[in-house]
This record gives C-alpha cells, sequence and structure tokens, in this order.
C-alpha cells in the first residue's frame, strides 16, 4: 500500500511540476546545467533536457547546428518554446565556415575537404530529385550542397569549363566526391575567400524533427540560413529548413528564413519508405491513392495541421518559401513577407511557387506580403481548397500572383490586392472572388478532366472525386485592371458575377450583371516604398457606387458550391459577411464600394497598405 502512495505522490508532482526555462550561449558548455549562469553551448543540448511546458531561451550569436526535437508538448497551453530573447539577434546556420582554399588559376580556387566532415550526409554528393521534378530546361539536375561569399549564394556550374572561365556576372562553383574528399571548385572574383566569410552547406535542416508526431512546438524569434534541403514533393516527406514533420499545433514566428535550395517552411508529410510502403505511381490517381494512406497514418483535425506561421521574414529559397502538402491542413498563415523564390531557375517542375499548399482545408491566408516569386508565383492552392480563406494578401512583381487548382470549393479570395502582370489562373470551380484590386489578366481552363476529392465540411474526410469542368465561380464587387473576365465566357458551368468594375482595357465577361465597364479610364496604380511602409497610388471614383448599386456578400448571397454541394463558411463554420475592408473599416452595407477599400470623397489616393519591416535580406 505505501509503495502505491509513492507512487501515486510522484504522479501528482510530474503533472504540477513548475515549467522550467533553458539557458543557451555561445559561451556556455553542454556540460552547464541550462541556467542563466551555466547555460548549453548547443540548442540541441536544451532540446533533449526540455520537456512539455519548458522553454528554451537562446541568447545572441551563431549557432551551427540541425535542431532534431526529440519530443513535442502535449497542449497548446503545455508546449516547447524555443525563443530568442527579444533585442538580441540568434543566427542558426545550416552552413560551415571553410577556409584553406588553394589558388588554381585567375579567380578560381578549390578546397580540398574530407568526407568524414560531412558525417552521414554530404550535400555535394546529394542529386535533387523527386516526384514531379523536372530538368530546368536547358540546364542540370544540381545538387542540394551551396557556397556562399559573404552570405550570397554562388552558382552551381554544369562543366568545369564554367568555374575556370567567368561566364556572366554570378560567380560559379562545382565540387567533385571521390571515396575519400570532397573538392570544391569556385570563383571568388577580386577577393582571397580565405580573407572573406566563405560557407558551405552541410546540414540538410536547420529546425526539423527526425520523428512524425511531435506536436505544440514553437520556434520564435530566430534567423536561419543556408540549408541543403532536398525537393518537397506532394507525395513523400518535406524536409525544410524547418518543418513540423506530420505533426500539430506549431507555432513558428517573427523568424528570418533564408536560402534553402529548395524549401524554407514545410507543413508536410511523412516518409512513406519508413512504413514499409511504395511510394505511389505519379499521377492524379497516385496522389488519390496517397490521401488515402494519409487518412490511414492520422490524417485529421485531431492530429494533423492547425499550425500558425506568422510575421516570418522568407526569403531566396528556390523552390518553396512555404510548401504543404496535407500537413496545413486547418493552419493560419499570417502576416509574413515571402519574396525572391526560385528566382534563379535552378529547380524546376511543379510545385514550385512562393506559397504552395496541396490540401488546404479550412486554412486562412491572411495580411501576407508576396513578392518576386517566379515559376508558379505567389500563391499556389492545389486539389482541396475546401473551406480555405485569402484575405487581405499584397502580391506583386510575381510571375503570377495566384494559381488555383483542381479544387471543388467553396473557399475565398477577398480583399486582396494582385498587381503582377497575370493576376489569377484558375484551373477550379467553386471559388468566391469578392473585393478584390486585380491588376493583371484572369485565365481559365476550360474541361480539365482529372477527378480529384471533395470532403466533408471541416474535414478530411473524402465524400468523393469530380472532375473541374470550368464555372460555379463567383466574382462580386472586384475592381480589374488590364485584364477581366471575358475567359470566363466558355466556362461549362454557370458563373455569378455582379457588382465589378472592369478599367483600362479590362474586358468583362458576357455573363456580368449590374457590372460597370469604363476600359478608356486608368486608375494610375502605383506601389511607394517609403521609410514608414508601402504606400499605394491608386484614383477610384466615388461615382461608381452611384451608377452601379451593390450587394453585401454573406453566405446567403453566395449559396453553395456545386461540386461539393457545401455553403460558403469560414473555417469555424461561421457565415460570411464581408462587411470590412482591407483597413478593417465598416463598409456601406446597402451599397458596398468595390475593391478592397471603401472610401469617402476623395478619388485620389494614396493609402498606407503595409507597415514598413526591417529589410531583413
Amino acid at each position: 500500500m505505501k509503495t502505491i502512495y509513492v507512487l501515486f505522490l510522484i504522479a501528482i508532482m510530474i503533472v504540477v511540476a513548475p515549467a522550467k526555462e533553458y539557458h543557451v550561449s555561445i559561451k556556455g558548455s553542454d556540460q552547464n546545467k541550462g541556467s542563466v549562469s551555466s547555460p548549453y553551448r548547443t540548442i540541441s543540448a536544451a532540446a533533449k533536457i526540455a520537456r512539455s511546458g519548458d522553454t528554451i531561451t537562446v541568447h545572441a550569436g551563431v549557432y551551427r547546428e540541425r535542431i532534431d526535437p526529440p519530443r513535442g508538448g502535449v497542449s497548446d497551453a503545455k508546449r516547447i518554446t524555443y525563443q530568442a530573447p527579444p533585442g538580441e539577434k540568434v543566427t542558426i546556420k545550416g552552413s560551415e565556415v571553410v577556409k584553406g582554399w588553394k589558388k588554381v588559376e585567375n579567380d578560381t580556387w578549390k578546397v580540398i575537404i574530407p568526407n568524414s566532415f560531412f558525417g552521414d550526409f554530404n550535400p555535394y554528393n546529394d542529386v535533387i530529385g523527386g516526384e514531379w521534378y523536372k530538368t530546368p530546361k536547358g540546364g542540370f539536375d544540381r545538387h542540394t550542397g551551396a557556397v556562399y561569399l559573404n552570405g550570397n549564394w554562388l552558382d552551381e556550374a554544369k562543366d568545369m569549363k564554367n568555374v575556370l572561365a567567368p561566364v556572366g556576372d554570378l560567380p560559379y562553383w562545382k565540387a567533385t566526391v571521390d571515396k575519400k574528399n570532397t573538392t570544391i571548385f569556385a570563383q571568388f572574383k577580386g577577393v582571397n575567400p580565405n580573407k572573406e566569410m566563405v560557407e558551405i552547406n552541410v546540414r540538410q535542416s536547420i529546425f526539423y524533427p527526425d520523428k512524425p508526431g511531435l506536436n505544440f512546438i514553437t520556434v520564435d524569434g530566430f534567423t536561419m540560413r543556408h540549408a541543403a534541403t532536398p525537393w518537397s514533393g506532394a507525395m513523400s516527406e518535406q524536409i525544410g529548413l524547418i518543418g513540423t514533420h506530420w505533426s500539430r499545433g506549431w507555432v513558428i514566428e517573427n523568424n528570418v528564413i533564408s536560402h534553402s535550395m529548395n524549401t524554407g517552411i514545410t507543413l508536410g508529410r511523412y516518409d512513406l519508405d519508413k512504413y514499409g510502403i511504395a511510394l505511389p505511381a505519379v499521377s492524379a490517381p497516385g496522389y488519390v491513392k496517397s490521401i488515402e494512406l494519409a487518412l490511414e497514418h492520422g490524417w485529421s483535425k485531431d492530429t494533423i495541421g492547425s499550425h500558425v506561421v506568422r510575421n516570418n521574414h522568407i526569403s531566396h529559397c528556390e523552390k518553396n518559401g512555404i510548401h504543404g502538402s496535407l500537413g496545413g491542413i486547418f493552419s493560419t498563415i499570417e502576416g509574413n513577407t515571402i519574396c525572391d523564390i526560385a528566382q534563379r531557375g535552378w529547380i524546376s517542375g511543379p510545385d514550385v511557387a512562393g506559397l504552395k499548399l496541396l490540401g488546404s482545408n479550412d486554412v486562412i491566408i491572411r495580411n501576407n506580403h508576396i513578392y518576386r516569386c517566379l515559376a508558379a508565383g505567389g500563391v499556389w492552392l492545389d486539389w482541396m481548397a475546401q473551406g480555405t480563406r485569402m484575405t487581405g494578401n499584397l502580391l506583386h512583381d510575381n510571375s503570377r500572383d495566384l494559381f488555383v487548382e483542381v479544387n471543388h470549393g467553396p473557399f475565398m479570395v477577398d480583399n486582396n490586392i494582385f498587381l503582377s502582370s497575370i493576376g489569377i489562373l484558375v484551373n477550379s470551380q467553386g471559388g468566391a472572388y469578392v473585393h478584390n484590386l486585380i491588376a493583371g489578366t484572369v485565365s481559365v481552363i476550360v474541361g480539365e478532366g482529372r477527378r480529384t476529392p471533395y470532403l466533408k465540411a471541416h474535414s478530411t474526410e473524402v465524400v468523393g472525386l469530380a472532375p473541374n469542368p470550368s464555372g460555379d465561380e463567383r466574382y462580386y464587387n472586384n475592381i480589374f485592371i488590364n485584364g477581366g473576365l471575358a475567359g470566363y465566357d466558355r466556362a461549362k458551368l454557370p458563373v455569378f458575377m455582379d457588382g465589378n468594375v472592369s478599367l483600362n482595357g479590362a474586358k468583362p465577361s458576357k455573363h456580368e450583371t449590374g457590372s460597370l465597364a469604363q476600359p478608356q479610364f486608368d486608375p494610375g496604380i502605383k506601389l511607394l516604398e517609403e521609410d514608414d511602409g508601402i504606400y499605394l497610388h491608386i484614383e477610384l471614383k466615388k461615382a461608381w457606387a452611384k451608377e452601379r448599386p451593390r450587394q453585401m456578400v454573406t453566405t446567403e448571397l453566395l449559396t453553395r458550391a456545386k461540386g461539393s454541394n457545401l455553403p460558403y463558411e469560414l473555417p469555424d463554420g461561421s457565415q460570411y459577411r464581408i462587411d470590412t475592408d482591407w483597413f478593417g473599416r465598416k463598409r456601406n452595407i446597402a451599397n458596398p464600394f468595390p475593391g478592397p477599400f471603401e472610401i469617402d470623397n476623395n478619388e485620389k489616393l494614396l493609402l498606407k497598405i503595409r507597415p514598413m519591416t526591417i529589410n531583413r535580406n
């Protein structure tokens, strides 16, 4: 009886044990106790000790390690938090500094590194590839390794001759790997690499758990750079510079993330090989099979997703800023800057975009700034964008702002500013586009035959498969410049369009009712970057409200998406009522003004649409 009582007391002590804070410092030692006065040297040492509810505080300095957290928290209230203190710059790198360069000829140098330096992963022998990957046109299959000179990466050469003979402005590097050594040749134009900061990729990721299912982890306030990330395929494990690995309830916020060879943040899935399962065929039916397998391995609201990715600056990744296949469900992605993605054309194939989600069930994409993203462009919502809401985002200078592919809806795109020359590519049905400013073209793919899933409301339960013939879309109270909705004239299913304004050559669809066209009017859009923020110069006419009265957009007005037979609802199941504008100001309920701004009397406007963030590239 006494033994049972003692065990009971121990159990109570474990449950009520106070949360602990562990400290890490570049002046510390992993033999220390992890206190303020006796900090650990590595983040990984603290990670091994931390339990649910604990905090790991990492102090200023540069840390070169990969954090593989062995456990997560047990609830949102008892998570494990990794944080940088306010005012302290903490940088974690997947690279190492390399000295000992020997000059070859001209500006070309080489260094010989024993393979043991890399351990069991050598990025210079790791070729990028995976499902749906394509060799870039006119290019070659690259390695996940990289060489950085003073923080900027050099370009991998296809042939050694390009390293020996300079071509273009971007310096080249190339590596050879034998049984003992890795030899890296690189151009350093006009500088001695032994006197500069030269770094090379060593680690595949920076913050990524090897095991799936580690929940409720917070990563807050770090600068994380240089990762030899692999191609994050749609059906295989997705390893990012930082990634959640098939888990629930992470918070990734206030970080600077850059120079990932493939993807910055992954909200992705598990490795089928670890379950002894062969990768399904690389095809639409194969992806459907992968969804069935995901359901067998816990794909539900109770176990996967519900992450928060907030206020991060993500740049210089050659595949994605953020990518998730199925693992990002029910998440919120807000306040992020995603820029300079896929700029160099090193990597090709589907899924290359600033923000790419497959299975964005009930995801909120809000108040992000996305620009200079090439390949597929800024945002790509692919398969099962059901219950998704994209609202209050600024996109510009992308190859394309938004691509929606083989979705059945309902999903909502409202109060966004799309300023790229190509605005939206639609290969879906069931979308509602409301109060947006769209400066580029709107293209519609007609007759998509792939059969893709639609789901039970606010769930991952697959109800059935359906084709995407085009149509069943809603466009209310948008402003179009240059493009317009004429692409919907061939849509197979009915479309619902009312209250739009088409300017500067934008062509309305024949299906539009109650819309206003002023093809000669140029609103003079300019995006201006000032010290305190980003401003939009635009001319709007108050008379547009009188010339064409408009309806308040609600769940009732939008009715139901045909493919899924579901109403347009917010992710929490409440009804839509688009009664506020970009700034959160109340709209005129009786007659809302078109576009994202509810205006009073001014016509030529200079609007501060985003506060300035520090340029952290």
